[in-house]
């Protein structure tokens, strides 16, 4: 199953965690270091839901904030 908003279209993106050590400057430390940096996928929110397309049932993957907009017409 693709992760992809039947709807808008919405799909992962990729981006990456920072790991810092130290403490901050504001904080009366020396300052933050960086220690790594690893990959990362951010995920929508998708959901399976039964709606009506061209007249007949159908189960379709759509985001949350497609089902909270009413972009979809529950069967």
């Amino acid at each position: 199953m693709a992760r992809i908003c039947y709807v808008c279209g919405k799909k992962p993106v990729s981006g990456q965690t920072i790991s810092r050590r130290g403490m901050a400057k504001s904080k009366g430390g020396v300052g933050q270091r960086i220690t790594g940096i690893s990959k990362r996928r951010f995920c929508p929110n998708l959901q399976s839901v039964r709606t009506l397309v061209d007249g007949k049932k159908k189960k379709v993957t759509v985001c949350a904030k497609c089902i909270k907009a009413g972009k979809v017409k529950k069967a």
